[in-house]
């Protein structure tokens, strides 16, 4: 018996467009990556970024945006 190469069914991640979270007098006009932000903040404190942490930080800026305005 050979398995099968299809799809178990979970939903594309691609396809839905990224949460979006206003923050109004913390982010400027420019929209920034919830991955982004996790970068900057472990950078500062001296975490150096691996292969595995870009990979994450671009993961998680599909996921969820941070804006400053309203849209």
């Amino acid at each position: 018996m050979t398995k099968s190469s299809q799809s178990t069914g979970s939903p594309d991640q691609s396809k839905h467009p990224p949460h979006r979270v206003r923050l109004p007098g913390f982010i400027t006009d420019e929209e920034i990556g919830l991955g982004d932000v996790i970068k900057r903040a472990t950078s500062y404190i001296g975490i150096k970024p691996c292969g595995g942490c870009q990979r994450r930080a671009a993961a998680l800026n599909r996921w969820v945006i941070f804006t400053g305005r309203a849209g």
